[in-house]
């Protein structure tokens, strides 16, 4: 195993804002049970690098001090209690991943400020409240009166009426003014009506205004066929969404929301060959269908003996290992009944967690491994100097808890490379009986102070081999971002399996969260499958995975 720590991009008023740690490897070194690997100072030469001066070579880090300062605890009953809270605290956050569902969640909690010390917010204007019942022309005269400074009369209390919800009857009662007034009624306000009937369903209403569009206008705007698609999908003539569906073409992309209307519409009406036709054409044009979508499918082919509906479902499954995609709770529950309902095949499914180890806990079923293999190794390594190399970030200050940092790493007998900007040398809080005593373990790697140092960081690590680890609480998301699309869920595969995380511990204590081994994708084996799926109770934020897991097994 293998550390580097970039020492520049420290957080201030967070502790370890952000460090790297990391270790190029070549010679070797073995302390009990444990191979340490340690690129030499001419290797460290070698490192396909280009720096604009010498500094990006190991220096000589005589005369750097560094200021470790002690700290003295209370001994206080009140402080000893928050002591122990935080202790149990710190203890919850060691046991969880940097990547699980609700991982960000909790450090953003650890880090509030307090209520005291937030800004108020300012109160907004209050807004016009549509009338409650049906008004006459008179009536809607005395309205324009009253808000004579508006400019958009119509539109503005249209567009009130759907945000309040108001009744279709007076929303009708404006129409049929609007009508008395000008002889018609202009497309974007009939639009606006429209969304008021498909947000309350008003199929009649719908059907009306479907007809009128149709008579009146050649051609739609992308709003006005997705509403009609929405519209018409739930209702007897939902086949007509689908003449819609190839009208939209014409004119733009139909998003995912147009064509998952279309399937549940098919789906409802018990047309799964015509809903998997419009499915298929959905995946090829690179468009995920929404969990709803999906949910239907599983629902509506319950108990089904046909092999070749069974497939498509199975297919649906590892579509959602190659897009990431995890199922929230509903749709996770119609998968597992939708297993069990199969004729002849007894599949169980059961609900569980598999937190740092290797196997499921249900059916000790060993998951796939978070390591890349050698194809897809060298393929993020080229991409990364293609791609992040060129990449810029934002310089941050160093704080005096790198010491504490590396010190951690030293005391397991690891041996690191710091890689820091060349400021770093002339940081007079070092402390130099600190410094030395790191001299045996450490070695230094310096870059110009101008320099973009982070993507020397990931390239560094890539560079040194598969066993190399990196510390640090940046996520890296504007690295991956300069990646093709295609490589960076690669790129979040390996940083889940090779990032140590170090967390705010209130005990002032260094603490880092674990690296899964497993990785948490949908996986098969034939006889059993294993789906990450969403916790309803947890916020996951996009650059995390699921905790929860479901296991089906055939007996």
């Amino acid at each position: 195993m293998a550390f580097f720590l970039q020492a520049s991009n420290w957080g201030l008023q967070t502790f370890l804002g952000r460090c790297f740690l990391f270790q190029p490897a070549s010679t070797c070194q073995k302390s009990l049970a444990l191979m340490v690997h340690l690129l030499s100072r001419d290797q460290v030469k070698g490192l396909p690098f280009t720096t604009s001066s010498q500094s990006a070579v190991p220096q000589d880090l005589k005369g750097v001090h560094m200021l470790h300062k002690s700290r003295s605890g209370s001994r206080d009953g009140k402080k000893e209690k928050r002591k122990e809270r935080s202790r149990e605290e710190d203890k919850e956050k060691s046991l969880m991943s940097p990547f699980s569902a609700g991982a960000a969640k909790q450090r953003s909690v650890s880090q509030q400020t307090p209520t005291s010390m937030r800004l108020p917010r300012l109160s907004k204007k209050d807004d016009i409240q549509p009338p409650e019942k049906p008004l006459n022309a008179e009536e809607w005269q005395e309205w324009r009166t009253r808000l004579e400074h508006l400019t958009d009369f119509e539109n503005v209390m249209l567009h009130q009426m759907i945000k309040y919800e108001s009744s279709i009857d007076v929303a009708k009662s404006l129409m049929a003014d609007v009508v008395l007034r000008n002889g018609e009624v202009k497309y974007n306000l009939l639009l606006g009506y429209l969304i008021l009937c498909v947000q309350q369903k008003q199929v009649a209403e719908i059907f009306d205004i479907y007809d009128i569009m149709k008579l009146r206008f050649k051609t739609l705007d992308p709003g006005g066929y997705s509403l009609l698609i929405r519209g018409l999908s739930d209702t007897e003539r939902w086949r007509e969404a689908i003449l819609l569906l190839k009208e939209i073409r014409k004119v733009t992309p139909p998003s995912k929301g147009n064509y998952g209307y279309c399937i549940k519409g098919a789906l409802n009406n018990q047309d799964v060959q015509l809903a998997l036709e419009v499915y298929h054409e959905m995946v090829a044009e690179n468009v995920m269908p929404p969990l709803d979508v999906l949910q239907a499918f599983f629902d509506t082919c319950k108990g089904t003996q046909d092999d070749k509906l069974k497939k498509e479902l199975l297919d649906m499954l590892l579509c959602f290992r190659e897009n990431q995609v995890y199922p929230n709770e509903a749709l996770m529950q119609s998968i597992k009944l939708w297993f069990e309902s199969v004729p002849g095949e007894k599949w169980t499914g059961r609900l569980t967690s598999i937190e740092n180890g290797w196997g499921c806990p249900v059916c000790n079923q060993v998951l796939e491994t978070i390591e890349l293999s050698k194809k897809e190794y060298n393929i993020l390594k080229k991409k990364i100097m293609k791609n992040v190399m060129q990449g810029s970030d934002i310089f941050k200050k160093t704080t005096p808890q790198l010491f504490d940092v590396v010190s951690y790493f030293a005391q397991q007998n690891l041996r690191l490379l710091v890689l820091g900007r060349k400021h770093l040398k002339d940081f007079q809080s070092w402390k130099w009986n600190a410094m030395t005593a790191m001299q045996g373990k450490v070695d230094f790697f310096f870059t110009e102070n101008i320099s973009q140092d982070d993507p020397f960081l990931v390239y560094a690590t890539l560079h040194s081999g598969n066993h190399s680890k990196f510390v640090t609480r940046d996520l890296l998301r504007d690295h991956k971002a300069c990646l093709p699309e295609s490589i960076q869920q690669l790129f979040f595969k390996w940083q889940r399996g090779h990032q140590l995380m170090p967390f705010s511990s209130r005990t002032k204590k260094i603490s880092f969260a674990p690296i899964l081994s497993y990785d948490t994708v949908v996986q098969t084996t034939g006889d059993t499958w294993h789906i990450p799926y969403d916790d309803h109770l947890v916020e996951r934020y996009s650059y995390e995975v699921p905790r929860k897991w479901l296991c089906l097994q055939r007996k």
